[in-house]
């Protein structure tokens, strides 16, 4: 028996200052800046040799980098390992096309609008 995984999202709508508008505003930017750099350092590993990021490597590799410190440990941890499942992804259905299991040819995750942001809603 097969365990099902169930995610939900949950839309929270706001009407923020000037101040909290900018911090979120920020917080979005960092956080595509950090997506769009795993995906920069996945792509040219898997492009030069063929193989595939793992979990903890882009955390690693990443530490340092400043849009990784502008936000919390935690929360740039989860946009990197996102990343790295992409991937995990892509090359799993690599093979499932290779088997021919799979009619298109995946392609390899693309990266993220650079401006990514929060729309707020006002009333």
């Amino acid at each position: 028996m097969s365990e099902e995984i169930i995610y939900g999202c949950q839309q929270n709508l706001i009407s923020p200052d000037q101040e909290l508008a900018a911090v979120l505003e920020f917080i979005c930017s960092e956080s595509n800046k950090l997506t769009n750099s795993g995906i920069y350092y996945a792509r040219q590993l898997f492009f030069e040799t063929k193989k595939i990021v793992g979990k903890y490597d882009l955390e690693a590799e990443y530490k340092s980098n400043p849009h990784f410190q502008a936000l919390h440990s935690q929360a740039a941890q989860q946009i990197l390992r996102s990343v790295a499942e992409s991937f995990k992804s892509f090359k799993e259905l690599s093979q499932l096309f290779r088997r021919g299991e799979l009619k298109d040819k995946p392609r390899p995750p693309k990266y993220r609008k650079p401006q990514g942001r929060v729309h707020f809603w006002t009333p």
